[in-house]
């Protein structure tokens, strides 16, 4: 099925809050089918290449007939090997115009920015869109910068050239303040993964974000 790049409400995945590979496929498939509209692979914690090629190739697998994309996010070999849908990188990770170069026109390139500075410097002409964060405090990223606030991410909202999704400490308390920014969409980890009734976290979610639309 052809893919969508559509940001509305991004599902980040978290090995460790999800409960390894298949947790991570069912966490997936109950928020895709709920209006999750993005997946990407992400873990903070000791993650073996074989885990990071094993959780891409069965991710990819739970996506397959879904319009929803799989991004990975760092390793672009593991986006190549499994040919995923797009690769997400940060500052200190491999440069915009290599990580293009090595994975085509073909597929998306998502790019984190934290500040102005950041924003100023974006190669606009090679990402697709960024993800901007973190807004409000966060425990999954331990090397998260300073929150931004509303205030902030509608400064940067302004300059963007490019689609956005705001990233950082969204859950079901303040996705609709989020969103009335004016950012294209939200991407979120703990205020889906892990929860008990994944179907009713993603179900809250995304009406308040089409409410707030």
């Amino acid at each position: 099925m052809k893919k969508q790049l559509d940001l509305t409400l991004y599902l980040i995945l978290d090995p460790l809050l999800c409960g390894g590979i298949s947790g991570m496929v069912n966490t997936t498939k109950i928020a895709v089918s709920n209006g999750a509209t993005a997946v990407q692979l992400r873990s903070e914690h000791k993650f073996s290449g074989k885990d990071w090629y094993y959780a891409a190739l069965a991710l990819k697998e739970a996506l397959n007939e879904t319009p929803v994309p799989l991004f990975i996010n760092d390793h672009v070999d593991i986006a190549l090997a499994v040919d995923a849908d797009g690769v997400h990188i940060g500052q200190s990770d491999l440069p915009v115009d290599v990580t293009r170069q090595l994975i085509g026109r073909d597929k998306w390139l998502g790019f984190s920015i934290a500040n102005r500075r950041q924003l100023d410097s974006v190669p606009w002409h090679k990402v697709d869109y960024i993800g901007i964060g973190p807004i409000f405090p966060t425990a999954t990223k331990k090397d998260a910068g300073v929150a931004l606030g509303t205030e902030q991410l509608i400064e940067l909202i302004e300059l963007k050239q490019c689609p956005a999704v705001a990233i950082g400490g969204i859950d079901e308390n303040n996705v609709t303040n989020v969103i009335q920014t004016g950012i294209d969409g939200v991407a979120v980890v703990s205020a889906i993964c892990g929860k008990q009734d994944i179907e009713q976290a993603t179900l809250s979610l995304i009406t308040q974000i089409k409410k707030a639309k």
